[in-house]
């Protein structure tokens, strides 16, 4: 039954003489007790049902005015609900309804990602060109990439969505709500390779810095020894710019020794959201580390270890699958940050 139908109905019965109760249980509920009141109210006031203006008192603080300020203060860049209404004289909650109800606002994040010159985005896009002319879809699906990552033991965790539920605060600090940093928390730096078919072997490097004669030893061995081994001699390796990739002696033994590699020339600076690690595999690896148990540098390597095991192939190869479109959205996007 349409609202302009209940609102007659409502209407012809209470001046009949029956009273919202009587009213309320010959339409089963339909309409709720308190609604019933509230038009008889209405009837008997003004003769009619008017549902022009919103029931309850009139508004005091999000008025039309408020709202102006507030899209105003908008205009003008970043802030914060707190700021928002200490400046305007109204309590939080206000403002939070205000941005939200009002005017459809959704709080988001800052996000932090590496400056990028015009002539980093024309090196993006001409190495999305490049792979296309270079490379059919099925030979993408035959690269390894390859990135270092620094851990430590006092582990990842996030500070906005790691919430702890309790009673009071004390009983969440119980809970774990607690998060202890160290001032020097012992490291490692693990390299990783990732293509279409899995993971590579995981280099820990537990001691000490990696130039490129350690780079070439323990790193690019693993590499080729991997490659070969899931793709014959068909295949391209891939590695960003860090000082030992780019070094003389690591290019020319890529050049002598791979299939193919991608050179530091072609591969363009400051783009991580190019590489399946970066933008997938890390975060898949982390979800598996228990950082419960990882009190020292020993127990942390032993969970690296056991987490790299658990990375689920078809996450990597749904972030290979994407890759080239990725490449495209990026040259259709002026080389910027793929969101």
């Amino acid at each position: 039954m349409k609202s302009e139908d209940l609102q007659k109905l409502v209407t012809l019965k209470h001046q009949n003489g029956d009273y919202p109760t009587k009213i309320f249980h010959d339409l089963n509920g339909v309409l709720g007790l308190t609604t019933i009141k509230r038009w008889c109210k209405m009837i008997d006031e003004a003769g009619f049902i008017n549902l022009t203006t919103p029931p309850g008192p009139p508004r005091t603080v999000r008025t039309a005015g408020a709202i102006k300020k507030v899209k105003k203060k908008l205009q003008k860049g970043k802030v914060s609900t707190r700021k928002l209404a200490f400046d305007l004289g109204m309590s939080r909650k206000s403002a939070q309804r205000i941005l939200q109800d009002d005017l459809g606002c959704r709080p988001y994040k800052c996000l932090i990602e590496p400056a990028l010159t015009e002539e980093h985005k024309e090196k993006r896009k001409k190495i999305a060109n490049w792979i296309r002319t270079n490379f059919r879809k099925q030979e993408t699906l035959k690269i390894l990439f390859s990135d270092e990552k620094m851990f430590d033991i006092d582990g990842v965790y996030n500070t906005q969505n790691d919430r702890i539920w309790a009673v009071n605060r004390d009983e969440a600090n119980e809970k774990g709500g607690i998060h202890q940093k160290n001032k020097f928390p012992q490291k490692v730096m693990v390299w990783l390779g990732v293509c279409s078919k899995g993971v590579s072997p995981l280099v820990i490097f537990e001691q000490g810095t990696v130039d490129h004669e350690r780079y070439i030893k323990e790193v690019l061995s693993v590499a080729l020894r991997y490659g070969n081994h899931v793709f014959g001699n068909d295949w391209t390796f891939q590695q960003d710019g860090a000082k030992p990739h780019v070094h003389r002696l690591t290019q020319q033994w890529c050049h002598d020794n791979f299939p193919e590699f991608i050179d530091k020339d072609h591969w363009p600076p400051n783009s991580p959201d190019l590489n399946p690690l970066d933008y997938c595999i890390w975060d898949e690896f982390v979800k598996f580390i228990d950082w419960n148990i990882v009190t020292s540098k020993t127990t942390l390597i032993q969970e690296l270890k056991h987490a790299v095991k658990k990375i689920r192939k078809n996450v990597v190869f749904e972030s290979y699958n994407s890759w080239t479109n990725r490449l495209y959205g990026m040259s259709q996007n002026n080389g910027d940050y793929l969101k």
